[in-house]
């Protein structure tokens, strides 16, 4: 095939779940056929890398563009224009006609066979009315996040803004999937929730892949009661789930525990984050060259998340560094994790933290369940495996025109 793969936000450095995802599918993908990467970069990253890090790919083609974030004067520009038009801020936000022109000369010359829109972003930099098929890449249910954010939210103006948001979100998920030849979701849950949207589009599910020669256990001594999370800082669900954690879960570990320690891994962590850390004497690193020594460290990993969409890579790394879990429905929800086999599932405040000291006091049940994710990633998870149904739901929704 010769596929046109267009993701907005970038895909190096692999710093996030998304990035990781879309970046080994490709890998894989470009060892086989034709493909042309078209995205963005930041202005303080190395467009290059991508490219030598994608060796197999005929181009990677990369524009210098960063989102306007809230506050600033460009975001107050969308979220204007975002009143006037049925698309939402978000997605707004992440137009670049740099980028897309640059699509339309490509799909305009016949240079794909199929054109993979990679997340909900890339949509409105797509064209529609190409006669190259499109598929959407839909690693979350972006209007449930939404959803969630604004049941979440106690303040009563930005909760109405983001009730109206939420439902924008939802209708142009829902005309995106309608338009796209086939969807491609990460979860059979998220699959169900993007069809129950849009009851005619086609939708198909992959798994969540993880690197498990990347990810293996190294043979680091944990350090006694030291918990440990990671991931994106500046995604509002994962600060969201620290600042919950440190202000309502720690203080009840604590007191039965006094001595355990915890650091968030990450990047670009807030002020207000930074704050409430040093406050509870919690390390926060900011961005780190390799997460997998803070992996290491951890006697338990904690995903106290309440607001999320898609799947959690990060859950898949610590379990397949042999790590025991605790994570809430929400961190856990849409990968083929079994409770008290391979994690152990809480949700609120006071069963996560027993969740926890139960484990800390337990070397022998952290264990236990540290060898069970790994030997289920290890043997059904891997990207290679990911890579060929993805390829598979490509080519059945060529085979349908």
């Amino acid at each position: 095939m010769k596929i046109l793969w267009v993701k907005v936000g970038g895909l190096w450095p692999l710093n996030v779940g998304g990035r990781l995802r879309s970046f080994h599918i490709l890998s894989e993908l470009s060892q086989r056929h034709c493909v042309t990467v078209v995205t963005t970069h930041r202005p303080d990253e190395d467009p290059n890398e991508l490219s030598k890090h994608l060796p197999n790919c005929e181009r990677v083609i990369s524009f210098p563009y960063a989102a306007p974030k809230a506050g600033s004067l460009q975001f107050a520009g969308a979220l204007a224009r975002s009143w006037t038009s049925a698309l939402p801020v978000d997605l707004l936000k992440w137009r670049v006609p740099a980028l897309r022109a640059e699509v339309e000369r490509i799909l305009g010359t016949r240079g794909g066979d199929i054109c993979i829109a990679d997340f909900l972003y890339a949509a409105v930099n797509v064209p529609w009315d190409t006669s190259v098929p499109v598929i959407l890449f839909a690693h979350n249910v972006e209007h449930m996040i939404w959803r969630r954010l604004a049941a979440n939210e106690h303040r009563l103006w930005r909760r109405a803004l983001l009730e109206v948001e939420w439902r924008k979100v939802r209708r142009s998920e829902g005309n995106a999937c309608a338009r796209a030849q086939a969807v491609i979701a990460v979860s059979p849950l998220d699959a169900a929730c993007l069809i129950e949207n849009t009851p005619s589009a086609l939708v198909r599910a992959i798994p969540t892949g993880v690197d498990t020669e990347y990810f293996s256990p190294n043979g680091t001594a944990e350090a006694d009661g030291h918990l440990v999370f990671s991931g994106a800082m500046d995604w509002y669900p994962n600060e969201d789930a620290m600042l919950f954690f440190i202000s309502e879960i720690l203080p009840l570990i604590r007191q039965q525990i006094p001595n355990v320690t915890m650091t968030i891994v990450g990047r670009n962590p807030s002020a207000r984050l930074r704050q409430a850390g040093d406050a509870a004497a919690v390390g926060i690193t900011g961005t780190v060259d390799d997460v997998r020594a803070f992996i290491e460290e951890g006697a338990v990993y904690v995903v106290p998340l309440r607001i999320g969409g898609g799947t959690r890579l990060k859950i898949f790394e610590a379990l397949s560094m042999g790590k025991a879990v605790v994570s809430t429905s929400v961190g856990a929800e849409g990968l083929p994790l079994l409770p008290e086999q391979h994690y152990v599932r809480a949700d609120d405040a006071r069963n996560f933290s027993d969740a926890v000291v139960s484990l800390l006091r337990d070397r022998t049940r952290r264990k236990a369940l540290g060898a069970a994710g790994r030997d289920l990633v290890q043997t059904r998870y891997s990207w290679p495996n990911v890579a060929q149904t993805f390829e598979r739901h490509c080519q059945e929704a060529l085979q349908k025109l």
